[in-house]
């Protein structure tokens, strides 16, 4: 039995994040990584075009001024590899290796209430005793697979895409399919097909994305970032989305329409996912929206040349970013080639599965190879795989059978001394994750460090705050658009899952001051405790 006072589940950016600043503050951690490397999702994610959404220098940390200064970016949107490497760099500057153990799936954890502390079991069979879980496994890290009729049937090649080849894969003369055009499948449907002899793309929903407008970063670039680092991430720090940059304070129809479509035509020529900002009630009212749609329906189809397949690809059953859109570079365009074939799966559902290929209600196909970029079970599903027990024998699952609830995004009753980064209830994915990953991170090492000096062993999550949260949270999600589509962000897109707004729609700058607050006021929704709970409860059970 390893003991340590702090352990932290999951080597990603979190994870990492988590560990530098709790040693910083002298409070002894360890990582536990189920894979035999770190870097969380992009350590999976290693298909081609693999790019993040959020620009490069704004998609790092910001503990360490000299970290700034010495590494390099070379595009303005990171690919994979890059970002990888980025992560490599930041564990072996900072000598974060030594206390991360990999190959070390967390199959289990169980709060031990007389002794305040959590008993955590690995796939091997590696008992660990911690004080406080940290979990850090990522909002989009378990992959969301189908089960399609005759499944196993396929002889060619099955890859999913957030679990690719290291080694990766030869397209070149090979029929392939990819299923699914969120962001994985937008992304690299432009690498694969001028490789592949032939590409079919397997559509549900028909999503929007804006250019990614990527290119090189120049060293005159380079040193005018640098040059106002401090300035840049004050920006970022109080924007609603941590993109560094804020909408115009004026209404869409409130703008003449001239106007408008060049404030349009700037944010899509420059801003990728940041075109939603453009105005502040993009996404919160549906005339609005469906002035900003009108504008991206036309622009998607300009880049497309057959109408029939135009008609296909522009979006028209959700409002513009209710379902989370991507930034491409090149996706419609690709279907501009001979050997690219869009099949839409709503009109011709897939029937089967077979040795050669996929049958649909319109016809077989034959292929060598299929890819699945069917998205993931996001912010809970990594949550609920292991098995985790709190208090009086209460499974996470259970508790979070018809959604999440949490305080603050962070932790949750009955479950003491557990906290949660980037999970539900918290920006997360409707923010630079880095972001918040940062403010969560310092949030917990001041409150440990905090604990440690108090002598106080446990910390929970009272039920009324967690309710009052929950509610929050659901309220603030319906003052927008977002429930007006099925998606991850409320668990649409994952059958028989709760359809709950899972992250928090509030903003950045908004949550950061909630959870100062909640500093300030001794940690307000929560209980703070000397002796385990445990001992109280016996202690009254013995007076009674």
């Amino acid at each position: 039995m390893m003991q340590i006072e702090t352990l932290i589940v999951g080597a990603g950016l979190g994870g990492l994040r988590a560990l530098h600043g709790l040693r910083e503050a002298g409070i002894d951690a360890k990582v536990l990584e189920a894979s035999d490397e770190i870097g969380g999702v992009w350590n999976h994610n290693r298909y081609p075009g693999a790019r993040c959404d959020v620009e490069s220098y704004d998609y790092s940390y910001s503990f360490s001024q000299e970290l700034e200064q010495e590494w390099r970016w070379t595009e303005r949107y990171p690919t994979q590899p890059e970002i990888l490497r980025y992560i490599n760099h930041v564990a072996d500057r900072f000598d974060l290796r030594r206390d991360v153990v990999l190959n070390a799936r967390v199959t289990e954890a169980v709060y031990d209430e007389a002794a305040a502390h959590w008993a955590v079991t690995t796939q091997d069979g590696q008992k660990w005793q911690a004080r406080f879980l940290m979990l850090c496994l990522g909002q989009l890290s378990a992959p969301k697979l189908p089960d399609y009729p005759g499944q196993s049937a396929f002889k060619g090649q099955v890859i999913v895409s957030a679990n690719w080849p290291k080694g990766g894969v030869d397209y070149a003369g090979k029929r392939v399919a990819i299923i699914g055009t969120g962001s994985s499948g937008m992304q690299m449907t432009p690498i694969i097909a001028p490789e592949a002899a032939h590409l079919t793309v397997f559509q549900r929903t028909a999503n929007y994305s804006v250019p990614a407008a990527n290119a090189p970063l120049t060293e005159d670039e380079d040193r005018e970032v640098k040059a106002n680092y401090a300035e840049r991430r004050a920006l970022m720090r109080n924007s609603p989305t941590g993109l560094g940059f804020r909408p115009e304070k004026i209404a869409t129809l409130d703008v003449p329409e001239a106007e408008r479509e060049k404030a349009f035509e700037k944010a899509y020529q420059r801003l990728g996912f940041g075109f939603a900002l453009t105005y502040p009630d993009i996404l919160l009212n549906a005339e609005a929206n469906k002035v900003a749609s009108a504008f991206l329906h036309r622009k998607i189809g300009e880049r497309i040349k057959d109408p029939k397949t135009r008609e296909k690809l522009i979006p028209r059953t959700h409002h513009f970013g209710t379902r989370r859109p991507s930034v491409d570079s090149g996706y419609f365009e690709t279907f501009n080639r001979d050997n690219v074939t869009l099949a839409d799966v709503k009109e011709f559902p897939i029937l089967e599965f077979t040795e050669t290929g996929i049958r649909t209600a319109e016809a077989h196909h034959e292929f060598d190879i299929i890819i699945f970029a069917t998205g993931f079970d996001a912010l809970t599903g990594s949550l609920l795989k292991p098995t985790i027990m709190g208090r009086d024998g209460t499974l996470l699952k259970d508790k979070w059978a018809q959604g999440p609830l949490t305080q603050l995004g962070v932790a949750t009753a009955d479950f003491p001394n557990l906290l949660i980064v980037a999970g539900p209830g918290s920006p997360s994915v409707l923010s630079n994750v880095m972001v918040s990953i940062e403010e969560q991170v310092d949030w917990f090492v001041a409150l440990f460090a905090g604990m440690k000096s108090r002598r106080e062993v446990e910390v929970e999550a009272t039920e009324q705050a967690e309710q009052d949260w929950t509610a929050h949270v659901q309220e603030r999600a319906l003052e927008t658009l977002y429930m007006t589509a099925d998606s991850f962000y409320n668990g649409g897109e994952v059958a028989g899952k709760p359809r709950v707004f899972m992250p928090y729609s509030g903003g950045i700058r908004s949550y950061r001051r909630l959870l100062e607050t909640c500093a300030a006021e001794g940690y307000s929704g929560f209980v703070l405790r000397k002796t385990p709970a445990a001992a109280h409860n016996a202690g009254a059970q013995q007076d009674a």
